[in-house]
């Protein structure tokens, strides 16, 4: 898989029975590549992995892999606190006929690095798909450290790294740690464009669920170097990534997505749904950019 380019964190729509909403995510697929995306992910942070039960999971992904049609690859969420459990979801990701895998670590207890190591390299030897690490020390018990990364990147089938921090030295750092290794690639969190200049290769993120037009327009900007450009749409689309920030991240783009004619719900509870606040600033943001019309 030549991992490059917009990989949107799909929401997972889920109605008030538990029913994953197969056909309002199957429309979004078809309109995320008809924008243009390189790759779609289920299952990350902004698809509510941590409040899905397997079950629900499994379908979201089977609803994508049948939706793509080989069109784009789709690499999926694998969250799991121990490496039994990530193993078995790694090999039914593989079954369903992902192009692959996210893998996510959940830490209750506080972990060594080597445990950390372990982990994502079991996730790795579960599976011949190529395997993106997912680093958020803003959410995650444990984080992945520099010279885990580079342990890492010494696997075969482990392609590359996204780093939800808001550190983009961090990044910098991994890039000149890992050697050409391991491709590395930005969260919503970081400035794409920025993360792009220093070596990325693109960005997986929620918020190009509801900007993917103007998204890859941004990442094909920034591949052919046109800096002035790129700074300039990077600069009308931050406001985005900061109510992103700001606000619960399922919240926000199911708002987005809603809004926009996709009846994806709200997030799951105990989670609440986007505040009329936040509803207004999604709005204007989008607007700004033309991916919703000016409300006159």
């Amino acid at each position: 898989m030549d991992f490059h380019g917009v990989y949107p964190y799909l929401v997972s729509p889920v109605d008030s029975d538990g029913i994953v909403r197969a056909e309002v995510l199957a429309r979004l697929v078809d309109d995320l590549i008809a924008a243009g995306v390189h790759g779609l992910a289920p299952l990350g942070s902004t698809g509510e992995f941590a409040y899905l039960d397997w079950g629900q999971r499994r379908r979201v992904v089977e609803v994508v892999v049948e939706a793509a049609r080989g069109r784009v690859p789709v690499v999926a969420g694998v969250a799991a606190t121990t490496i039994v459990e990530a193993q078995r979801q790694a090999r039914e990701m593989q079954a369903i006929g992902c192009d692959g895998i996210l893998a996510i670590l959940e830490a209750y207890f506080p972990l060594s690095d080597d445990g950390v190591h372990d982990y994502f390299a079991a996730i790795a030897a579960a599976t011949p798909l190529p395997v993106v690490l997912y680093t958020n020390p803003n959410f995650q018990r444990a984080d992945l450290s520099l010279p885990v990364i580079d342990r890492l990147s010494r696997i075969d089938n482990v392609l590359a790294i996204k780093d939800a921090s808001t550190n983009t030295g961090r990044l910098l750092s991994i890039i000149n740690r890992v050697e050409g290794r391991l491709k590395v690639c930005a969260a919503s969190a970081h400035i794409p464009a920025c993360v792009m200049l220093i070596g990325g290769v693109g960005w997986m993120a929620g918020p190009a669920c509801i900007v993917p037009r103007q998204s890859v327009e941004l990442y094909t900007l920034c591949r052919d170097g046109r800096w002035p450009e790129a700074m300039a749409l990077q600069t009308r689309l931050w406001d985005l990534n900061q109510a992103f920030a700001r606000h619960n991240l399922a919240a926000c783009i199911k708002g987005g997505l809603v809004m926009q004619g996709y009846e994806v719900g709200e997030p799951l509870p105990p989670q609440a749904p986007l505040s009329a606040a936040g509803q207004a600033e999604v709005r204007a943001a989008l607007e700004v950019v033309g991916a919703l019309p000016p409300r006159g």
